[in-house]
């Protein structure tokens, strides 16, 4: 049986970690950095680097940041942001990133996943989807930074990346986002039951029992930002918990 992962997720913002609820109300958590080599002497099992406004901004995710956090730490780590090309993605790879996250642009151009994946391996390409539940019961894909809806089905779009190649599915509950009430159980869960690929769930992480709860519904990976950066939680005495439930971790 695979091991479950354990990601700090780091969103950035000129160049700041910053943590905000539902996408908005954003605060600042700390040097991207110095915060990437504690969670890694932690025994975070990977980090996720998101530049939050790369895409609405119109700007790329810096790689001399990526080359700064690659010199720093030892576990694998995942940059996203503003990735609209095999070139963008070629000079992220060689900054020091392990993988890319593709969101806003991929949505708007499948054949890019096709691209990277073809270039680069699926194992580098890990799509990120933004969803939010509607009245419909229905969970619907968002885009630049959960600004813009979308009519396409979380489900039917995680499926349409994978089969375009897509090796890992990053996602993110917009509802759950920041609360801490723990993650999206049913969207998580169906997600998981239509792709081959590992799927992290990120959005709503706040106390151990979440992690458990997730990884019972499917998730090959759990993602939290704010209860790690603000010492909520941290991660020897989390994965020490899910030890303690069955639950195999690094």
């Amino acid at each position: 049986m695979l091991t479950k992962r354990i990601i700090p997720c780091l969103d950035i913002k000129d160049g700041r970690t910053v943590k905000g609820t539902n996408f908005v109300d954003l605060r600042d958590a700390g040097d991207p950095v110095e915060l990437a080599a504690l969670y890694a002497d932690q025994g975070a099992d990977e980090l996720v680097f998101l530049d939050i406004t790369a895409t609405n901004e119109k700007r790329k995710t810096l790689a001399q940041l990526v080359d700064r956090i690659a010199h720093r730490i030892n576990i694998p780590f995942t940059v996203g942001g503003g990735i609209a090309s095999v070139e963008d993605v070629r000079i992220l790879l060689d900054s020091g990133a392990d993988k890319i996250s593709v969101n806003t642009a991929a949505f708007k151009n499948p054949e890019l996943i096709a691209s990277l994946a073809s270039s680069f391996g699926s194992q580098c390409v890990v799509l990120a989807i933004d969803t939010k539940k509607h009245a419909d019961n229905q969970w619907y894909v968002y885009l630049n930074g959960g600004r813009v809806a979308t009519e396409s089905i979380c489900e039917h779009w995680a499926a349409k990346g994978v089969s375009l190649g897509a090796g890992e599915i990053l996602l993110t509950s917009m509802d759950h986002d920041g609360t801490k009430k723990g993650f999206a159980t049913e969207i998580t869960a169906v997600v998981s039951q239509t792709v081959n690929v590992p799927v992290i769930a990120s959005g709503g992480g706040g106390i151990p029992e979440h992690f458990a709860e997730i990884f019972d519904h499917g998730a090959d990976a759990a993602l939290a930002a704010s209860i790690f950066h603000f010492k909520e939680v941290m991660i020897p005495e989390l994965k020490s918990f899910l030890k303690s439930r069955q639950i195999s971790v690094r």
